[in-house]
């Protein structure tokens, strides 16, 4: 330990750097090069390799073996597991470089297991887990729960499972209406169903079944399974969506709770209010989805990045 500094460095390390913050600890035999950035409370284990053109926040943990390249910042509150890889060069040859490598992000609260590999020029969203070994091909969005090569999304990080609430739905055909869920303003509804020798039917009513007045539908589908959509929130455009063909998951976020939705059935919707981030995936290979709107597009209706929400929400209460 220096008697100057206030973080330590291992007698086995290498720390080429000053802009280490407080209380952060290199262990043994990491080596970091004088232009890298750590913040304060890091834990760089056994055998880390920090490159020149690296930003690292506070409270990271670097697992042996890990090497960080150029290019590459890695936000507060981070988990890197032992020999996971990331790499900045698509396109590597020996002895050739780019002008300038692509920035990859890990954004705060993300975690990356052990031996997964990152791509360059990604984004890993707030909070998102990559599942051991995975190879991470795209940005990842906040989260989200990743595995297997390529990566796809299996589940959301606290996203309560289907609740027994669903189950009163599914076996309330005969007696049509509405449940609460644990996040604000989101029902689940089951709407009226006829069925006889000829067929079966669903109806419902806008400003009844469905909440609101109907401005606009549209249809989502020949969706890749993999595929995620929706991803987003509305300032004041309200929401009911209905899988008329196949099975689609569902999660409503209202900045506080998290919950995950099944909708498998024709006469079974899920209600989303104005600002409730919503995500659609792991949709059957015929589903598809139909959503009523309650006003017509507008692209200034949409909030896209997920700590805009969490800002709104925060600012609103």
């Amino acid at each position: 330990m220096s008697s100057t500094k206030n973080f330590f460095v291992h007698s086995h390390a290498l720390c080429e750097s000053e802009n280490i913050g407080k209380d952060t600890r290199v262990w043994a035999f990491a080596h970091i090069l004088p232009g890298a950035t750590l913040g304060s409370g890091c834990n760089v284990c056994d055998n880390v390799f920090i490159e020149n053109d690296v930003i690292i926040g506070d409270r990271v943990t670097l697992k042996c073996g890990v090497q960080v390249w150029d290019g590459i910042t890695i936000e507060d509150d981070v988990f890197i597991g032992p020999n996971a890889t990331f790499t900045n060069d698509l396109f590597p040859r020996s002895k050739v470089y780019p002008r300038t490598f692509a920035r990859t992000i890990i954004r705060k609260g993300a975690s990356l297991g052990a031996n997964c590999t990152i791509l360059p020029g990604l984004t890993i969203g707030i909070n998102a887990m990559i599942g051991a070994g995975a190879v991470v091909t795209r940005s990842i969005p906040p989260n989200a729960i990743v595995v297997g090569n390529p990566a796809k999304i299996i589940g959301y990080v606290d996203a309560k499972p289907v609740t027994a609430k669903q189950d009163i739905i599914d076996k309330a055909a005969v007696a049509p209406g509405a449940v609460e869920t644990s996040v604000r303003g989101v029902t689940l509804h089951t709407m009226t169903e006829v069925a006889d020798i000829r067929g079966s039917l669903s109806a419902g009513e806008f400003e009844r079944t469905v909440p609101f007045k109907s401005e606009r539908y549209f249809l989502v589908y020949d969706v890749p399974t993999a595929e995620t959509r929706g991803e987003h929130a509305h300032r004041i455009c309200h929401q009911f969506l209905v899988a008329v063909k196949g099975s689609v998951h569902v999660v409503a976020d209202d900045g506080r709770n998290r919950e995950e939705f099944v909708l498998d059935k024709p006469n079974k919707g899920i209600y989303l209010p104005p600002m409730t981030w919503g995500i659609q995936y792991r949709y059957s290979h015929d589903a598809v989805l139909m959503v009523f709107a309650s006003h017509y597009y507008e692209s200034v209706d949409y909030i896209r990045d997920y700590d805009e929400f969490k800002l709104l929400i925060s600012n609103a209460q």
